[in-house]
């Protein structure tokens, strides 16, 4: 689903990335782990195209994704960064709703497919009864969650999260990895909590210093 050969990436004369390789299978949950400051989010970043690798290559499903559109990209990838505050104040439903902007032609409004999908996520995540309630009014771990509803509604094959679990209290942490595992998707996560890492990911890599160190199932590398 998503293959890293060699990907370096730096700022002047700092490599952050030094020739990293890493793939993940359909249907895996893949966690990726390391000191702060190892590169975890700056790889992703390359993966999700808001940096760009120096060198190297990544394919996604099999395709050159240095070269997919971000709307060809955004039908086959969603990603999920650390609480975001919106620039407006726009509902939970809005929010969520966004996700399904990859799936419609420029100035399409929303169909009836679209508000029955997000209605059935917004259920499915825990959000129905906070549909109308304004983004910026919620609390960390309900942000969280209306930031994987947003992915959910894209409806794609892929999920990227960039340690979304950071900041949260424990019982948010599972429901947000709950939600995560329960979702289909190939899963994809920076995650600094090795017990969540050892609890929800089928394999792990260990990142330090811009370079995977290691990789294995969590109950041999744990």
């Amino acid at each position: 689903m998503i293959e890293a050969k060699q990907v370096r990436y730096g700022i002047r004369s700092r490599e952050i990335l030094r020739g990293v390789d890493f793939r993940v299978e359909k249907g895996e949950f893949v966690g990726l782990i390391g000191p702060n400051g190892s590169g975890k989010s700056t790889f992703l970043k390359n993966v999700y195209k808001v940096l760009r690798p120096q060198a190297g290559e990544l394919t996604l499903m099999g395709d050159d994704l240095l070269a997919m559109s971000n709307r060809e990209m955004a039908q086959r990838l969603a990603v999920m960064v650390q609480e975001q505050e919106a620039a407006f104040d726009f509902t939970v439903e809005e929010v969520v709703m966004m996700g399904r902007q990859a799936r419609k032609r420029l100035l399409e409004t929303d169909s009836r497919e679209d508000r029955a999908l997000v209605g059935e996520i917004l259920a499915r995540t825990g959000l129905a009864s906070l549909r109308e309630q304004g983004f910026s009014t919620l609390s960390g771990g309900e942000k969280q969650r209306v930031l994987i509803a947003r992915a959910l509604a894209q409806q794609t094959a892929v999920l990227v999260l960039d340690e979304p679990t950071n900041h949260l209290d424990i019982k948010y942490q599972l429901q947000l990895m709950e939600l995560v595992r329960g979702s289909g998707c190939t899963v994809v996560a920076a995650i600094h909590d090795l017990n969540l890492a050892a609890a929800y990911c089928h394999r792990l890599y260990a990142l330090k210093d811009g370079v995977i160190v290691g990789e294995a199932r969590p109950k041999s590398s744990l």
